[in-house]
């Protein structure tokens, strides 16, 4: 029976200052940038151009990413041509550390139980509009990582689920940039000779590219390996050309370019400075903060929000906190289409909020309206006039009297038996309260008044 086999190549932007291999800026994601504007000689390849020493931070940057994945660092990595004639690449080849004759940056590593070939560091080529013709080149010596992996996978869920783990440990070392999401070559293998899909762009169009390839494979049953391309729109792979092997890149050693040598106190040094993994940042709530698995995996899964709860419980008992945080801020962040790192919540305002709730100086229902306002900037709720929480019997007498004068159907239904006017009224009374009642002693109070 013939077995699916899935690798995958995938390739990233590294968070930088600047490109490679020159002061070039490195900017890129959802960053509005006009076309060819950070641009030198060096990254465009007039002719004559030399590279710069690589980018120290780029180089540090790959190296966290190896170990993040358990691999074996290697000491000493060469730089190589890789060549073909694209109209995207102005020096007629890319600059990798990959190929014939290369030794990866990581090797041998394992996430997920899923085993890592090799880490790397290139350049992405520039930006090749195929319709008009234009070429833009701000693209064009950035960093980027390729990760690649064994055939591991069996399925596209396996893949799908895989691809959001590796997203989730790579954003807790700030390596990647998340704006600009990952590209993959994916490589499907069911009769044996492997197909390679070309720059898949998210992980759905992944997942459906795989799936695709695999129906296609059992019907056609390829006997050579090839080059597909994925188009998107129509869900479906097209053929490219055979595939290349390693001699059909023509790899020489960059003549330009040392070889990078790193001793092992560095890479030491940088395996200390790593923070915690998800696993470990897991393990570590679960026993510090007692928390359940389902609440902690909420955490971890978002880098950002972990260190904000972690900083709130230091003023507010996590027993308090964690529904605050795992519920009402995302309902907040999700319902704005925002994560936690694209507003400006302070720490100090959420931690008020809360001491607000815990003393009982405002409701949970106030509080949660404040929460709301707190995108895109947070403030102090301490300053916010009106927001007390009203417990004083005749003050809620008063605006009970309103609430049941503009909704005596209610009133009658009540009175009638139906149970869920109680509950129609409550609601009102919250609302014309700016949501300020004390919930216990208006419920009494209403009680009270509907029995007159």
């Amino acid at each position: 029976m013939a077995k699916l086999k899935i690798g995958l190549e995938i390739h990233g932007y590294l968070l930088t200052k600047e490109k490679l291999f020159c002061n070039c800026k490195a900017e890129h994601g959802l960053k509005k940038v006009k076309p060819n504007v950070n641009i030198c000689p060096i990254c465009c390849g007039y002719p004559g151009s030399k590279p710069m020493l690589p980018n120290e931070e780029a180089v540090k940057k790959i190296v966290q990413i190896g170990l993040m994945l358990g691999c074996k660092i290697n000491k000493q990595f060469l730089w190589q041509r890789k060549h073909y004639d694209w109209p995207d690449l102005p020096k007629g080849y890319q600059t990798t550390i990959s190929g014939s004759y290369s030794i990866p940056v990581g090797e041998k590593g394992e996430l997920e139980a899923v085993r890592i070939r090799e880490v790397h560091l290139e350049e992405d080529p520039a930006k090749w509009d195929p319709v008009t013709g234009c070429i833009d080149y701000n693209r064009s010596g950035m960093p980027l990582v390729e990760i690649v992996t064994e055939p591991d996978f069996q399925s596209a869920e396996e893949a799908g689920h895989w691809l959001r783990q590796l997203i989730l440990s790579l954003s807790y070392i700030k390596s990647l940039d998340k704006e600009a999401g990952i590209k993959a070559d994916v490589n499907v293998s069911l009769y044996g000779e492997r197909i390679e899909v070309k720059n898949v762009n998210s992980i759905s169009s992944i997942m459906d590219a795989i799936n695709y390839e695999a129906e296609r494979q059992k019907k056609e049953k390829p006997l050579k390996k090839e080059t597909r391309a994925w188009l998107a729109d129509k869900k479906l792979t097209v053929k490219m050309r055979e595939k290349e092997e390693a001699a059909d890149y023509r790899f020489i050693p960059e003549p330009d370019l040392p070889i990078i040598k790193l001793t092992e106190a560095e890479i030491k040094k940088i395996k200390n400075n790593l923070p915690e993994s998800p696993k470990q940042k897991l393990e570590k709530l679960l026993k510090k903060h007692k928390l359940d698995k389902k609440q902690a995996d909420i955490l971890t899964k978002n880098l950002e929000l972990v260190e904000f709860f972690e900083k709130v419980s230091e003023k507010i008992p996590p027993s308090f906190s964690l529904p605050w945080v795992t519920i009402e801020l995302l309902r907040v962040l999700n319902y704005n289409k925002k994560s936690l790192d694209e507003v400006d919540i302070k720490e100090e305002h959420f931690i008020e909020l809360l001491q607000l709730v815990k003393e009982k100086k405002i409701t949970e229902l106030k509080a949660k309206r404040i929460l709301n306002d707190f995108i895109p900037k947070s403030f102090s709720p301490k300053n916010i006039a009106g927001s007390e929480r009203i417990t004083d019997k005749k003050e809620l007498e008063k605006i009970i009297d309103k609430v049941l004068e503009k909704n005596k159907k209610a009133v009658e239904d009540f009175k009638a038996g139906k149970q869920e006017s109680l509950n129609f009224l409550m609601g009102e009374v919250m609302k014309e309260s700016d949501r300020r009642a004390d919930y216990k002693t208006a419920l009494e109070v209403l009680k009270q008044q509907l029995q007159n």
